[in-house]
């Protein structure tokens, strides 16, 4: 069996939809999984086991693009693919399947899919309160009324990476062989609401690398300023054990270094879900977002939120733009959960 997953355009979303690949593969250990995603992806999908290849989606975010995606679509008829599945909600992500002719194209409804979808689920999100669930529930031939009925547990995503990649990596980024490596993911989209405070990050930053750890600071070049901040803000001989790699590393090299850390500490982002993917320890800190939809899916991790339901926020009112409940977790209470996670207590 051949199958096309459209799959999603940010990074939190592309590492839960790993889910669903690890479901078919268990429904259809023959079948082989292709995933049309923006080129950036392909760091991600390459190390997922259940993926056969990534085929990069051309086209932008928002771009409708009727007859680029036709000619798309046209192209993978030679592919012989038996299904599709179809994760964004919009119209235009369900065109592409539509014109290759795959036979049976799976979705929920979203922008009134009927017709480009011939297999259309109508969600109910209350029986469906993750979008984890939301992508595994697709993985089955016949609707699944609700997250109770998918099999248990569900098999959360798992990236792979080698032992020897590690170690080269941290070397290329002269990254110390002598302290355990402390991540740090200080940014995250839609601005300063969702962060915690710099300050915060540099005393904890302060206080692991008096206990013997470095901290390496990971990010896009958006991130880079404010992981300069964090690191101007720490004391002379404490700087000397942090490195901002923020806007340094590809996603490939930010994944196999992240691999390599003891431990993360992250705001609600895409490299925290990268992170749990990886095993990490990982303390994950939410303010205004919400963890009850995209929680970090690890066994590893721990949730610090102070703060009940969603607030759509895009910028904090306290100073900096920061969120008061994120400035209100203190960083000995992160670094109390850090220490429970570096140092389990053997019952």
């Amino acid at each position: 069996m051949k199958i096309l997953v459209i799959g999603p355009s940010w990074v939190g979303d592309m590492m839960m939809s790993q889910s669903l690949y690890r479901t078919l593969k268990a429904e259809h250990p023959e079948a082989v999984i292709d995933v049309m995603a923006p080129a950036w992806c392909r760091p991600l999908l390459s190390r997922m086991p259940e993926v056969n290849q990534a085929l990069a989606m051309p086209l932008g975010h928002g771009a409708l693009a009727l007859g680029e995606r036709r000619r798309l679509g046209k192209t993978l008829r030679a592919s012989g693919y038996d299904r599709a599945y179809v994760l964004p909600n919009s119209f235009k992500s369900a065109l592409v399947p539509f014109f290759a002719g795959i036979k049976r194209r799976t979705g929920w409804r979203g922008e009134m899919r009927y017709g480009v979808l011939n297999d259309v689920r109508v969600l109910d999100k209350a029986a469906f309160p993750l979008m984890v669930e939301r992508y595994v529930a697709l993985g089955y031939d016949r609707p699944v009324a609700s997250a109770q009925q998918l099999p248990q547990p569900l098999l959360w995503p798992q990236l792979r990476v080698e032992e020897d990649e590690k170690r080269m990596t941290a070397a290329q980024f002269a990254l110390s062989a002598d302290r355990p490596v402390i991540g740090f993911c200080p940014g995250a989209e839609f601005g300063p609401a969702k962060r915690w405070p710099h300050y915060h990050y540099a005393a904890l930053a302060e206080q692991l690398i008096g206990e013997g750890y470095q901290v390496v600071l990971f990010g896009s070049a958006k991130d880079r300023e404010t992981g300069e901040t964090i690191a101007h803000t720490l004391s002379d001989a404490a700087r000397a054990h942090c490195k901002n790699l923020a806007g340094e590393t590809q996603l490939e090299q930010a994944v196999i270094l992240i691999a390599h850390c003891a431990a993360v500490v992250s705001n609600d982002s895409g490299l925290m879900h990268i992170a749990a993917a990886l095993n990490r320890p990982l303390v994950a800190l939410y303010g205004p977002s919400s963890p009850d939809f995209t929680p970090p899916l690890s066994h590893q991790a721990r949730i610090i939120r102070l703060i009940t339901g969603y607030h759509k926020v895009r910028k904090g009112d306290a100073d900096e733009g920061y969120h008061q409940s994120l400035i209100d977790i203190q960083p000995a209470q992160v670094h109390q959960e850090l220490s429970a996670l570096l140092h389990p207590v053997q019952e």
